[in-house]
């Protein structure tokens, strides 16, 4: 028979028995959409910590029958590469048959349960229209200062997709992946609503870049490392730059995205698909070109990015050749924690359509650095004097802005959080022709 003072002292220790038991998380979180690359279609992604039976999204047309349709997709386990090995079941499917420019309601889930209901604009597939994107890097759990303009803007429908060049979180995997999960969870506001389109940066190199690989889904077979996808008049190329920096993944890497890029801005050049889809824009992480003060790879002249690695064996090309010999027309960048414009620019030099219209008929590819979004590091300087080739300069947290208007005009913007959405830079870029005979 136990004692008042054994049975006392069971009952008091009775709440850290209840704590060992684990909670079940089957309910789906940190949803997001992408774009898979192919006419009529959309990718919802989503976590659960707990496994679930199916992976299912129900949808249906805005102002017609909710959840009129159900899709299937698949679940893969992702573990952590962290101390505790976190696990994580991330969920995919896919829609199609979509109604180009249709609205649609959906919700993610499955029997153990169901997400927030969102909604979101199927694209257009047609090569006249003209898409509206919001893009930014280098953007962190802790200080995204612009990241609430940029879910009312989202949420009001000022954009058709987010391009989101590189550094998440500050960072994913740490935490045990926590600081990833909340991420996560910050940017579901807009990432559930439009296409979260991305491409890698040196924040998500843990683990062999495991958590960018896993939390998202971009077309092709390359785990969003590299990619290529068409939205109205343009065609868009995502890269990575890590791989000029991080050899211990290997250096086949540099080879296999080059020649896979070499062949990509081949075939956008077939005079068919040129015609179509004129406009050739690249996003990469680091960039070739930049004026800041920090000693990053884009403040010398030997840029790994720009003109490869001699270290090498064999030695790696570089970027920026191949770029201008296909007549890529827009170059995205980040990483540096400031916003700056360059006039066109190749091999050091300024090639100016005009002095009175530098970007029209610009001879050389327009590059915009757009890093300031707002992270834990908070901003990087930039040296005195401005580099001739560089426009414009800001350290104001803040995004861009850009609109593929037609087949000759596209628009950008700078918008300063700091200033309360204030457009601190704009700019129009005209091009007549597109191609490589467009810069002479």
């Amino acid at each position: 028979m136990l004692s008042v003072v054994t049975v006392g002292l069971l009952l008091s220790l009775a709440p850290l028995f209840v704590l060992c038991v684990p909670p079940i998380w089957t309910q789906p979180e940190q949803v997001h959409l992408s774009y898979p690359g192919f006419p009529g279609s959309m990718e919802i992604t989503w976590t659960t910590f707990n496994e679930t039976d199916e992976s299912v999204v129900e949808y249906g047309l805005w102002g017609g029958q909710v959840f009129e349709f159900t899709a299937k997709g698949n679940t893969t386990l992702f573990v952590d590469g962290g101390s505790e090995k976190r696990k994580m079941y991330i969920h995919r499917v896919t829609l199609n048959d979509l109604r180009p420019a249709a609205a649609y309601v959906y919700h993610c889930g499955s029997k153990a349960g169901w997400s927030d209901v969102f909604a979101f604009t199927a694209l257009n597939k047609s090569s006249s229209w003209s898409p509206r994107f919001a893009i930014y890097g280098d953007m962190g759990n802790e200080n995204p200062q612009s990241l609430a303009r940029l879910q009312k803007d989202t949420q009001v429908g000022m954009y058709d997709a987010i391009l989101h060049v590189g550094d998440f979180a500050y960072d994913m995997d740490e935490d045990n992946g926590r600081i990833g999960d909340e991420f996560m969870r910050q940017i579901e506001s807009i990432a559930a609503y439009v296409p979260y389109m991305t491409c890698p940066g040196n924040h998500e190199s843990a683990y062999n870049f495991s958590n960018y690989k896993n939390r998202f889904s971009m077309p092709g077979r390359t785990e969003g490392l590299w990619y290529s996808w068409n939205v109205g008049s343009a065609h868009i190329i995502s890269l990575s730059t890590e791989i000029y920096f991080f050899l211990d993944y290997g250096l086949d890497l540099i080879f296999k995205q080059y020649d896979w890029l070499k062949k990509d801005l081949e075939e956008a050049n077939r005079p068919e698909n040129r015609a179509e889809r004129p406009w050739i824009i690249t996003m990469g992480h680091r960039p070739m070109y930049c004026s800041d003060n920090d000693k990053d790879d884009c403040t010398t002249f030997q840029s790994y990015v720009r003109l490869g690695r001699n270290d090498t064996n064999p030695p790696a090309p570089g970027l920026e050749d191949l770029l201008y010999l296909h007549g890529v027309d827009l170059e995205l960048w980040a990483h540096e924690h400031t916003y700056e414009r360059l006039w066109p620019v190749y091999g050091y030099k300024v090639f100016n359509g005009s002095v009175d219209e530098p970007y029209v008929n610009p001879r050389a590819p327009v590059h915009i650095i757009t890093g300031s979004a707002g992270c834990r590091e908070k901003h990087d300087p930039f040296v005195p004097n401005p580099r001739d080739w560089s426009a414009f300069r800001s350290t104001d947290y803040g995004y861009t802005r850009m609109q593929v208007s037609n087949s000759t005009h596209l628009y950008l913007e700078q918008v300063s959080d700091d200033q309360f959405g204030k457009v601190i830079d704009s700019i129009w870029v005209v091009k007549e022709k597109h191609g490589f005979s467009s810069w002479f």
